[in-house]
């Protein structure tokens, strides 16, 4: 039995609609949760793949936030060992920092549904093209990286240019949110401490246009994320290829 390794910064932002599908297929989950263990020390060896969920921290607070460097040093482990590895948001960050990319804040949040347009690469992509040409997806952040070298980007937003890379052939970065359903959400919305950012002057819609497009747009993309999940879990177990990364300021 094949066993993934998930790092979790806060309670809020769980895996979501993957869980079960990790689950469905016969492996196992070991959950680090920085949040409650800030100081754990966990390493890829043991494990087959590795996701790296979202949460409100940024790359640029690895300094007040030592599990930032941790989670680093483990995405470097996994792809020197290649293994599988998906990033989520905060996630997608940090890979792309690992890769050598800028990360920064972006000229304007992106919170609510956004058309995501997959590029030429993404739309023959095994895990991207499962979501169409063109689909509304789910967004909550206000940084951005830029597309690592040796990268392939996969999808764009009119808001936002890097929304999806891939790296090799199993290292896949997502800045929105395909692991969300409807009742997720409305948790995210209904947290006080999201007000501020549901009010910045920046955003094009307010909670009540999110909800509503949550009612028509949370279903439809729960089932075209579950293949492409799928596809991301038929790399695991694979026959890994180590390959050779250049030393970052973590190691």
């Amino acid at each position: 039995m094949s066993r993934l390794l998930v790092f979790q910064h806060v309670a809020a932002e769980p895996l979501g609609t993957l869980d079960p599908l990790i689950r469905r297929r016969g492996h196992r989950i070991r959950f680090v949760n920085f949040d409650r263990d800030p100081e754990a020390q966990p390493t890829i060896d043991r494990y087959r793949g590795l996701v790296v969920l979202g949460g409100p921290m940024n790359v640029e607070d690895q300094h007040e936030r030592a599990h930032l460097r941790t989670e680093l040093r483990v995405i470097e482990q996994a792809l020197r060992q290649g293994k599988p590895v998906l990033g989520i948001c905060l996630g997608a960050q940090l890979l792309a920092h690992v890769l050598g990319a800028p990360v920064r804040r972006h000229d304007r949040p992106e919170i609510g549904w956004y058309d995501l347009q997959l590029t030429p690469a993404g739309r023959d992509d095994p895990m991207l093209g499962k979501l169409g040409a063109a689909t509304p997806v789910f967004q909550w952040h206000g940084y951005t990286f830029d597309l690592p070298d040796g990268a392939v980007q996969l999808a764009r937003t009119d808001s936002c240019e890097q929304q999806a890379f891939r790296w090799g052939d199993n290292a896949y970065g997502l800045q929105f949110h395909p692991e969300v359903d409807a009742p997720l959400i409305e948790r995210w919305l209904a947290k006080p401490d999201h007000a501020d950012e549901l009010c910045h002057p920046a955003l094009p819609h307010g909670v009540d246009t999110i909800r509503e497009h949550t009612r028509d747009r949370a279903a439809p993309l729960q089932r075209l994320a579950e293949p492409a999940f799928e596809a991301f879990l038929d790399l695991v177990g694979r026959p890994a290829r180590r390959v050779v990364l250049p030393s970052r300021e973590w190691a």
